[in-house]
Order: structure tokens, then sequence, then C-alpha cells
């Protein structure tokens, strides 16, 4: 169990800021409310319309929804954070913080690699497509990935409460699951060793679909016709440019969190945490702009409304 005199964690990476604190509140509150709006539209969008009940839109709106996850378990607690003077949080909190934003990960770059298998289908095997991706099969791999994800996160995370800790200063902006482990003075061989495969799992076993699709997408590409090269780009451009962020966005939290960052300038970390933010904004602009149908039925509304209010 956690040692019974630590109920709280104290995060060391926030810095005195002064009067600015209040507007880095409203910037990150305003932004939280921009990603709340955008990925809820869009959810609502794809579930009021039958046109877009196909695999393709399933798998976005479960992209879009796990976004509101992964939001809703960070900008409230940093929110809580700029405007507090003693940056504390309550153990208890901030496992559950930890929970939600180790899921919202999980779940993230597993729906990314099923979306990729997903284009492959429709590039490489168009005629097949019906068959083989159905509605109902892609409901099923959602329902999969995030029962998947919280089972798997739940065995780390009982691991971890078990440990008992010898500190409680947490040198992050959040609670991080690394940071928990190395203020354990108990023995951490089996967090390890279930860490390691814990880790196999969420990056190397999705990387196989991605992989594998990618591969024989390219050599469709180069062997097509153009008709074909600039389908396989319409359709694959939003989906790529949302796992690069995505796996950009982990590389640096895995830097940062690896190694010792306190000599890297206050102005760069400050740009890698923006950054971060605006993760979950980036795949409803790209998806809304990129994609004909959701793009057109925004349109389509919005005239719509124009001329009623005529």
């Amino acid at each position: 169990m956690v040692n019974s005199t630590l109920s709280y964690f104290i995060l060391g990476a926030y810095m005195h800021v002064g009067g600015l604190k209040y507007f880095c509140f409203m910037l990150t509150a305003m932004l939280y409310v921009v990603i709340i709006t955008a990925n809820t539209s869009l959810t609502v969008v794809i579930c009021m319309n039958r046109s877009l009940h196909e695999p393709m839109y399933l798998f976005l709106c479960s992209l879009f929804i796990n976004e509101l996850y992964g939001s809703t378990g960070f900008f409230p607690f940093l929110l809580v954070q700029i405007l507090s003077d003693i940056h504390t949080v309550s153990a208890s909190l901030c496992f559950l913080q930890i929970f939600c934003l180790y899921t919202y990960a999980n779940i993230q770059f597993s729906n990314l690699a099923i979306m990729s298998y997903d284009r492959y289908l429709a590039i490489c095997c168009p005629l097949q497509y019906n068959t083989r991706m159905t509605s109902n099969r892609s409901v099923i791999f959602i329902i999969v990935i995030w029962l998947y994800s919280f089972v798997k996160f739940l065995i780390t995370l009982s691991l971890n409460i078990r440990l008992t800790l010898c500190g409680n200063i947490i040198n992050s902006l959040y609670c991080n699951n690394y940071f928990i482990v190395k203020l354990a003075c108990s023995d951490t061989k089996v967090n390890n060793i279930y860490g390691l495969f814990d880790t196999f799992l969420s990056v190397v076993v999705p990387l196989f679909p991605i992989l594998f699709s990618y591969m024989k997408i390219l050599k469709v590409c180069f062997s097509g016709s153009k008709q074909t090269r600039q389908k396989a780009v319409s359709t694959c451009t939003p989906h790529l440019a949302s796992l690069l962020n995505f796996s950009f966005a982990c590389l640096f939290v895995t830097l940062q969190s690896r190694f010792d960052v306190s000599s890297v300038s206050s102005v760069l970390r400050i740009i890698v945490l923006v950054y971060l933010l605006i993760i979950p904004l980036l795949n409803p602009i790209m998806y809304g702009l990129q994609t004909s149908k959701i793009r057109n039925l925004f349109c389509s509304k919005m005239l719509a409304g124009h001329r009623d209010t005529m």
C-alpha cells in the first residue's frame, strides 16, 4: 500500500510566474473550451447522421471521444494548479489522473493502429472492404480497444498503489506514473517487469498493423495509377498527421520523464508543453477540413442556420 503518512504529492516543476498566472489560466481555459467544443461537435455530427455510420467515421468518433476523455483528465487539473500557490495534489486524485492519461494514450495509439488497417483495406482491397470491415466489426474493435486499455492499466495501477513511497515530490506538471515508481523504497522488480510488458503491448503491438498497412499502401501507390495515388494521399494525410503528432508528443513526454531536463531552457519546455496541449485540437481540425463528408455536412448546417435567421 501507499505509505500511510503519505496522503498527498507535491508537483515540483511549477515555477512562480506572479501575475502571469491569470493570463496563463485564461489562455489554457480558452484552449480547453475550444477542444471540448470541436471534439463534441464532430462527435455529435457523426452520431446524428446515419450517412456517417461507416467504419472510418466510427473510428473517428472513438478518437474524438478519447480526446474529450484525455483532455478532461488533464486540463481541469492544470487549471487548478496554475491558480494555486501551493502545488499539491491528493494521492487518490493523483492516481486517478495517472489512470486517465495513460489509458487515453493507449486508446489513442491503438485506435490509430486500427484506423491504419482500415485505410489499408479501403485503398488496397476496395472490392472486399465492405465485407472485411463492417460497421458491426468496427464497433467490436472499438469496444475491445477501450476495455483492453482499461484492464491493462488497472493492473499497472494496482501494482503501483501497493508500493511503499519514501517521498512525495514529483518533478512534473502533472502526476506521472514513472515518477511515482521512482519514489518507491520497496522492491519494484515486479513493477519494472510488468512495465516492460505493458510497453510492449502498448507500443510494439500497435506498430505492427501500422507498419504493415503503410508498407502495403506505399506499394500500391508506386505501382498504381495517378488516381490511386491521389486517393491514397487524400485518405491517409489526416491519419498520418495525427499519428506523427501523437508519436512526437509521446516521445517528448518520455524524454522529459526519463532524463534530467533541468538544463533545458524554460522557453523550450514551454514550447513542448504548448505542443502537448494542442494535440487534442489538431485532430478535429485536420479531419474536419480533410474529410469531405464532414466538411459538407458542416457547411450545409451553417447555410441552413443562416437561412433560418434571415
